[in-house]
């Protein structure tokens, strides 16, 4: 069962990031192409899909293989595991203000530019290379 469980959970993670990623620059567009009614109508409802449909449901499935897996293997001299578990909550957290800025930009309120959705677009990145890197190495 454990091997089914990691396989799911790199598919849900795979799955969650394809969000993580295309979410951010969708929000690009949208700020660059705010007074293109016509665009901004196909990018608000794009926005919506690729949040709701694939990545709040990759996220949950993520996070709840992910806590099968973390109680499978245990907490106790598992240092590496809490460092992960703690930068997937800011992972998390990440992923619900992208859901913040999906409804400021539904309802034309977001003032942020395209150049700090760039930016912003650097975070899923970094934090999953120390994720991976935790999981890997167990430096601790």
């Amino acid at each position: 069962m454990y091997n089914w469980v990691i396989w799911f959970h790199i598919i849900s993670l795979v799955s969650w990031f394809a969000a993580l990623f295309y979410l951010p620059r969708l929000f690009v567009y949208h700020a660059e192409n705010i007074d293109n009614k016509g665009f901004i109508e196909v990018i608000k409802v794009m926005e919506m899909k690729i949040y709701k449909y694939i990545g709040l449901p990759a996220m949950w499935a993520t996070v709840l293989s992910g806590a099968y897996l973390a109680f499978s293997i245990g907490f106790s001299g598992n240092a590496w595991l809490h460092a992960k578990i703690l930068l997937v909550v800011i992972l998390m957290l990440y992923f619900f203000s992208l859901g913040r800025y999906r409804i400021q930009f539904l309802n034309d309120e977001c003032k942020k530019s395209g150049k700090f959705f760039r930016m912003y677009n650097e975070v899923p990145t970094i934090l999953l290379m120390i994720i991976v890197g935790l999981v890997i190495f167990k430096p601790f």
